[in-house]
This record gives structure tokens, sequence and C-alpha cells, in this order.
């Protein structure tokens, strides 16, 4: 059977024609050297160019190689020259020039600082770049132009030369001379290579002739030669990875061949002209092409490597037909660190396969191995690697059953057999594009997958979702469905199942609503996958090891390649992974961990509290996070030793005892911020001030100090705010104590607020308003001397002040009551005069505003407006307040009344033994319902201009409005 891959392009770029490909070791780069003189480095993961040399312009540049090791691109040029760059900074290393004649190749020895480069002058040389680019050797011995060279990478002391003369030869480092020399070529040879794999002593060329011809370089003989080019064979190579060689020709075409049995394969064309470059990639499968219209980079068949593990430990993978085997529970080394190489694992070889094998697979019991590859699939007994059974498959996969497998023979037919016997043979009404095992057999076509019952064919449920793989945990509850961005999680619902198929109604294309449950999606592109238990563990395209139980995501190692899991072993507690050349590393996974979070999420609580003591301690900081995001945050304050994540549950649970020790432990002024703002919420008085103190809140503390009416706090506070410098806390506490007007203007003026003061000043203490207007006016002279000399001073001005004289008179009269603390009882009398001027609804009219004690312009004054609606105010609120008999109300006519031009009587407070300095101020417009022991509503009246009364709430003293000495209620 000829051997089937998988090809995909993952790069196809346009540009003028390329003379030479290197594909980057450990980037997805691959770079480009044009004949335009130009060098593209382009990533063949984005599809965009990342770097651009212009080396030498309208001079080819024929080779150009990857140095990573230095962070370094060398070229060589038709100019001569030899050139190095930085690739990271783009900046010119070196250089010089090295040959007489055109530059056709450059290689760059593996190990040691030397690069190697041919010539049309027919010469090959050695460049050492630690002693500054020195020539170190010449080897000529070539009668036409080299045109390629290739290092012997099983003795890197060796080299082999083509030659435009028809010949071969074969050199070391060591000696200007070849050791031997190989013909058979009809033509110039353009291309060597050396066989990297196995122990076949063999080169490879291609030449003028169209020919490609191998050579066993011990007997000097040409073993094979390969026809079918039907133009100059540019490139050759022996894949690395594969038993493939691939060949490239002026006549459009990549051919891919067997190495083992050299028969032609396959056959590409892309329509980009003469193919002149080919790469390859040692450890993957991508190999990178140059054409004369661009670059493409290939990737044949998958990056998996062909390899599995049982349950028990035993692994067996393939290298190409060879088959090995070794036991990971005989060789796991206790003392290995996480991510460690296993360097003792013992490999023991199994036999040889028939097939190429893309894909091994153990069956539930291990048992058995499926191989598969090229279109046939072969079952061989796991230990003594018997043949049991085979078969035409495209895909194989296995049934939660030991004995019975599925295979897809073609996108119309999908057999599965059972004990080595075809049970059913399904020809689903779709193109079948793969298909998966487990519990259930599903087939995917390119927009769904269909899941199938393996014992009756059944259609069981269709999802509408393209799967790249899908995952069953092993009781086959549950499974995951990967795709291109994400996975999810599934609960299937076996009992559901058996209910429906068990009542005989018929099942409808979409199959059985009930089947599955979404359960969670992870969106993540996700690799290679296993179950342990209730644990989804998976690797993802980040590099990362991941597991998630129920919702939570947890990131078990950050791995250094791509690796691709194995499994889990529960001997050793840890997980298996491998990457492409068989390498493998473990890691520690917590089977207690996983039974306990798996106990959590099926709520068996008191299975947890049993596994709780035998948690390891490192763990129980990922376990409280995953307790806290299944909700059992209690649980989790418990478990989690991370004192700030402690915290944050001790806050969300409001446990303030707890949270009081951890802030005293982390002396963290954030903490006790979110302390004390938890214990104002929770009444905590005494706490919530420590907290704040400790916290430096000073605006904490004056709300705090201000709800509970402390007088030594805001006391200590002002004096703390001070220190501190912060002016705005300092001001409003000695503005809320008795007796400190001065230190608010003490402040004001100290913070340059001249204004402010003097603004202040005028209302509270206007006997110093004369110093700070002064004191104003100096710091405006620097500024504007016009603003400053256009302020008044009441000393100077006192026209300009009406009322002045009054308000001096004021202050000395309240400056003995100023220090002293009043009760609260005449807070509550002061703030009800609004309700009881509302309650009397009164809307009176007159013509001109009336002046308060002859001042009609001062600041303090407070100034109603008679036209506004009024609101009326409760009756038994009034009668409280002014302690008189209900208030009656009389009915709104039905007809408006005629205006009336009445002027308003201004009625003064009655004299009481209130402690109040205010004077209350009632307005009453008398009407004929009236009388002088009820208050009567007024009539609505129209609109007159508005009109306010100044009313001074300094003065103790009755107030005479009008000419009216009398109290009138």
């Amino acid at each position: 059977m000829p051997i089937r891959l998988d090809i995909k392009k993952k790069l196809s770029t346009r540009s003028d024609r390329v003379k030479s490909v290197d594909i980057h070791p450990t980037e997805p780069w691959i770079l480009a050297s044009l004949y335009n003189g130009n060098v593209y480095i382009w990533n063949y993961e984005t599809q965009n160019m990342v770097k651009s040399f212009e080396v030498s312009p309208d001079n080819p540049v024929r080779t150009a190689k990857f140095i990573p090791r230095k962070q370094w691109v060398v070229t060589g040029s038709d100019d001569t020259n030899i050139r190095v760059y930085n690739y990271n900074t783009m900046e010119k290393i070196k250089s010089f020039e090295a040959h007489a004649d055109y530059i056709r190749c450059i290689v760059v020895h593996p190990t040691q600082p030397y690069i190697l480069s041919s010539s049309d002058d027919m010469s090959i040389k050695l460049w050492d770049w630690e002693k500054g680019w020195n020539n170190i050797m010449t080897f000529e011995g070539h009668s036409h132009y080299v045109m390629s060279i290739a290092i012997n990478p099983k003795d890197t002391n060796v080299f082999a030369s083509a030659s435009l003369d028809k010949s071969i030869k074969v050199w070391g480092l060591t000696t200007p001379m070849p050791h031997f020399t190989l013909e058979g070529h009809e033509k110039g040879v353009n291309c060597v290579e050396y066989f990297s794999g196995g122990e076949k002593p063999y080169l490879i060329s291609s030449s003028d002739d169209r020919l490609v011809k191998i050579w066993d370089y011990q007997s000097k003989t040409c073993v094979q030669s390969l026809e079918g080019h039907s133009n100059n064979v540019s490139t050759v190579c022996f894949h690395p990875e594969l038993p493939l060689i691939l060949s490239g020709s002026e006549d459009g075409t990549v051919k891919i061949w067997n190495s083992a049995t050299y028969r032609l394969e396959k056959t590409l064309n892309y329509g980009m002209g003469h193919v002149w470059a080919m790469s390859f990639l040692r450890g993957s499968n991508f190999v990178g092409l140059g054409y004369d219209d661009g670059t493409v980079v290939l990737k044949l068949g998958k990056n998996r490597p062909p390899i599995s593990m049982d349950k028990g430990g035993k692994i067996i993978w393939a290298k190409n037909q060879e088959v090995q085997i070794s036991n990971l529970k005989t060789t796991f080394e206790q003392g290995g660190q996480d991510g460690e190489r296993l360097n003792s694992v013992q490999v023991k070889d199994l036999g040889n396969c028939e097939i190429l094998p893309q894909k091994l697979s153990h069956n539930s019991n291990g048992r058995f191995v499926a191989v598969c590859g090229d279109g046939e699939f072969i079952i061989y007994t796991a230990l003594a690697w018997r043949n049991k059974s085979f078969g035409q498959a495209l895909e194989f996969v296995w049934s939660d059953d030991s004995g019975q497998y599925g295979v897809r023979e073609s996108s119309s037919r999908v057999k599965i057999f059972k004990n080595f016997k075809e049970t059913h043979s399904l020809k689903p009404a779709f193109s079948a594009e793969g298909i998966f095992g487990g519990s259930l057999l599903a087939v995917r076509s390119n927009s769904f997958v269909c899941f199938y019952d393996w014992e009756t064919c059944d259609v069981i449920r269709r999802i509408e979702i393209c799967p790249k793989n899908i995952f069953w945990s092993e009781d086959g509850e549950q499974l995951a469905i990967t795709t291109e961005s994400s996975t999810f999680i599934l609960r299937y619902n076996k009992d559901a199942v058996t209910k429906y198929l068990e009542s005989g109604q018929p099942i409808q294309v979409e199959g059985i609503e009930d089947a599955f449950e979404m359960v969670h999606e992870i969106e993540e592109r996700v690799g290679t996958a296993c179950w342990v238990g209730d644990c989804f563990i998976y690797t993802n395209k980040n590099r990362k090891l991941n597991y998630c139980v129920g919702t939570e995501v947890v990131t078990i190692a950050h791995l250094d390649a791509h690796m691709y899991l194995l499994g889990y072993l529960s001997e050793t507690g840890r997980l298996y992974l491998s990457d492409r050349n068989m390498n493998i590393v473990s890691y520690t996974l917590h089977l207690n961990v996983i039974n306990y979070q798996t106990a959590i999420l099926r709520e068996d609580f008191e299975t947890a509290e049993k596994l709780q003591s035998t948690l390891p301690q490192e763990q129980r900081n990922s376990i409280a996070h995953f307790l806290e995001s299944q909700g059992h945050k209690e649980m989790a304050l418990d478990m989690s030793l991370d004192l700030d994540h402690k915290f944050e549950l001790a806050i969300q649970l409001e446990n303030l005892e707890v949270a009081h020790q951890i802030a005293i432990k982390s002396d963290s002024e954030q903490k006790s911020r979110q302390l004390g703002d938890l214990a104002l919420i929770r009444g905590d008085i005494a706490l919530a001030e420590s907290c704040l103190k400790k916290a430096d809140d000073l605006p904490g503390l004056l709300l705090l100090y201000i709800s509970i009416g402390s007088h030594q706090g805001v006391q200590e506070l002002a004096g703390l705010a001070d220190k501190r410098g912060q002016t705005h806390i300092s001001f409003l506490c000695n503005l809320l104590l008795p007796g400190q007007l001065n230190e608010c203007l003490n402040i004001l003026i100290n913070n340059g607020a001249y204004s402010e003061a003097a603004f202040m000043s005028r209302t509270y203490l206007p006997s110093q308003l004369p110093e700070i207007v002064e004191k104003w006016r100096e710091s405006l002279k620097s500024v504007s001397a016009r603003v400053a000399e256009s302020i008044a001073n009441p000393r100077e001005y006192p026209n300009l002040f009406p009322g002045y004289d009054t308000a001096l008179e004021k202050e000395k009269a309240v400056s003995q009551e100023r220090g002293s603390l009043k009760p609260a009882t005449t807070t509550t009398t002061a703030a009800s005069v609004m309700d009881l001027l509302s309650g009397l609804n009164l809307n009176p009219q007159a013509s001109s505003s009336p002046v308060v004690n002859g001042n009609n312009n001062t600041q303090n004054d407070l100034l109603i407006d008679f036209n506004s609606t009024p609101t009326p105010a409760k009756d038994d609120s009034l009668e409280s307040l002014l302690n008189l008999g209900p208030i009656q109300q009389q009915q709104q006519p039905t007809t408006p009344l005629q205006p009336q031009q009445q002027q308003p009587t201004f009625v003064s407070s009655p004299k009481s033994n209130s402690s109040s300095p205010s004077s209350f101020v009632q307005v009453e417009t008398p009407s004929p319902a009236s009388s002088p022991s009820k208050l009567q509503p007024l009539q609505p009246q129209p609109p007159t201009p508005s009109r306010s009364i100044p009313l001074d709430l300094d003065d103790e003293e009755d107030i005479p409005l009008d000419g009216e000495d009398e109290e009138t209620f």
C-alpha cells in the first residue's frame, strides 16, 4: 500500500525568485533569500513577514542560513561577500569578501563556531567567527562550480560537496584534500544531503541529468537511481522523521518517494514555477520550499508521534517501522523533579510493523495495540507483538469494551467489529470525515458529529459542532469535545437514553434530546488530553499543562516545548508526557486532591472531610480557590494558607475576627481600610475606629466621629489632620467644634485662601475682616495691582458695607456662647421651621421688599421667596411645634377670588425660655375668615412679582416689622 500522508500547506507567499530557504529550529520562521538581493523572514503560523533585509541590491542572494545560537543570519551573494546580521536588532554584524566569484552555498556547523561556503571559484572555505571570521581552511579539488555542501550528522568532522563537474566529494575539516570522490551522474550535480536516520551510511544527490541518486559512502557505490522528473533536479533531501525522500525540480514539481521501497508516493505541483530550494526541520514534519514565484511551507502528516501508554505504564512507540516498548513503572525515579527527562527509561525492541505507523493505540485493558497507517490497520498483541487482525482503514478507534472497535473504510462506510469479527456496517447519510471511539461511536461530518450506539447503531444524539477530538472519561459519564477554538465538557445521561430506547419511541434525526447535558466550556484550544476520575487533564497550544474539575481550571506546569500527554499512572502519582523524539517527562498529580475536588462537585461533603487530612500543604491554596469558585467560602477560608486570600474570604463572609487577626499580622493600610469599612457597616464602632486610624483614613474617621457625635474624636482628628497636612479635614473639624472659628480663619489664611477667609470673616467674625482684606489685597498686588485696589476695606469704605456695625455688635453678643455646646433639641426645633412655614400655606402679596433692622444687603441673610408654591405640612407636626390647637383648613373655593392688594403682616415668634439664639419669623396675610386664635390657610392669589425678605438669624431679640410690636398668632 502507498504511504498515506495528510499534507497541509502552512504558508504560501508570493515574491521574486527564491534561491534558498531555511527553517528556524525554535521559532515558527522560514528564511528566504531572493534573486533581487533581499532576504525575508516569514512566520508560517501567522502568515506575516517578520523581518526584511536589503542585503545586496541587484545582486542575487543565492544562500542564507540561520545561526540560532548567535541570533544571526548569514548570507552569501553574487557580489562575493558574506554578510552577517542580528535578526533581532537588524544590525549588520560583519561583512567581508569571501570568494572571487558567486557564492552558491553556506552551511553552519552544528557544534563548532564554523561556517562553510562554496563558490563558482571552485573552492570551499572554512570560517571561524570566534577568530574574527578568519579563513582557517580552504578546500580545493573541484573543476567546476561548487553548488552544494552538506555536513555528516553522524560525524560532524566530515562533509560532502556537489559540483557541476558531475562529481560528489567527501572531505574532512582538518585536511584540504578530499577523502574520496563519487561519480555517476552524467551532468552537473546540484545538491547533496546526508541520511540522518537509522544506521544506513547513505548520501543522496540530484543532478541536471534529471536523476536522484542514493549513495553508500562506505562502499562508495550508487544504491539506487530515481527517475521521474522531466527537467533538472535542483534540490533533494531525506526527510529527518519520515521514511521519505523529497526532490524538487525545474519542472515545477516536488516528488515524494518511499525511502524504503524507492517507490514514488506523491507528486506536488503548486504552479509557482521552478523549484530551487528545500529545507526541513529536525523533530518536526515541516518542509520549506523555494520557487520562482515565492515560498511554501508544508506539513507532512501529524505532529504527534505514534506512541501509546496503557493503564499499567507500558509505553509502545514506533520509529518509522521499528517498534519499541518501555515500562515506566519500573523506571520511575523517586528523586526526579517535575519536568525532568527520564534518562533511565529502559527501551526494548518489540519488533517491526508491516506498515508505516501513523497512530498507535491500546485497547481499554491494554492487551492489544492497534496500528493504523497507509490506509490499513493491524492489531497486535501488546507484549509478544503478534498479528491478531488486519484490514482496510483510514481511521481506527477502540470502544470502551476491550474487544470492540470501529474502522472508517471510506467517507461512506464505517464498520464495527467485536472479537475481531464484523458485527455492523454503518452507511451514514452524510460524508464521514472522521470517527472517534469511547462509550459511543462518533462519526464526524464537515459541520456536525453524530453519536451511535455500538451494539445497535441507533442514533443517540446529533450535535451541531465539528470536533477535532473526543475524550471520554473512564466511567463513560463525561466527555470532552475539542474544536479549533474551545472545548466543551458534556455529561452523558445513560439512564435517560436507556429509558427512551426501552419506550419504543421512534428516534428523530437529531437523536435523543436528553442524551447530553452541557457542563462547562473551556475557551482554549486543547492538544492532547485524558481523564482521571472527573478531572480533565490537557495540554494547550500555549504549552501549558492544565486540569479542569467542574468549572475550575488549574495550571500544573508550563512546558518548555510541545509535549504530548500520554496518561496518568496511579502507582507513581504522576502524569507522563512525550515529545516527538520520545523524550519522556513527568509531573506530579495528587490523586487525593482530584478525589477531594470530585467529592465537592458531587456534594459528598462527608467523603471530602475524610480526605481533607490527606491533602498536601502545597496544594491547599489552589484547593481553596477551587472551593471559592464552587461557592463554599467557609470551607475555602479554613483551607487557605494564603493570608491575602484568607483576608478576602473573611471580608466576603463578614468574619470580623479572622479579618482583624490577619490585618494585624499583615500591617497593610489597604486591609485596615477594608476592615474598617466592614466594621462600620456591622456597627462595631471601636474596631472601625481602630482600623481607620491604622489605615490613616482621616476622611473615614471624620465621617465616623460626626456619625456618633464624638466631640473628643473630632478634636483629636483636627490635630492629626494638621500634622498630616490635610488642611481640608482640619478645617472641617474646627468648623464643627465650638469656639474654633478663629482656627478656621487661620487655616484659610495660612493656605493663601484670603478670599474665602474674607467671606467667612464677614459672616462669622466681622471684627477680623479689615485685617484679612488687607492681606488679600497684598497677595493680589504681585498679580494685578488694579484688582487689588478695587477691593474695598470696611474700615475705609463703611458706606459699602451696610449693616456692618450691627454685625459687630451681634458678634460681641454671641461671642460668649460660641464656645459652649447646645442641646440637640435646639437643632430639631430649628430644622422644623421650614415645615412650619409650609404648614401655614402662606402666599401673601406685597408691592415691595421690607427691610429687617434696616439691612437689605447682608451676606448672612436668609432670603424667603413668597412666590414659591407652599407645601402643606402635617397638622400634628405643627401642633407639636407650636403647642397650638388643631389647624382648621377651609375648603378651596370653586371660583377664583378677585385679586386683593394687601400688605403682609410680619409676625415675630413669642418669647420663650428656648436656648436657641435665633429668632424665627412667621409671615401671615390676614383674610376675612381669620381670627386671632386660629390660623387659616390663604386662598389662591394671582401671581405677583417675586419679593424676598432678608431675615437676620443672629439677633436674639424680637424683630419689630412695619411698626408692629405685638406678637400675633
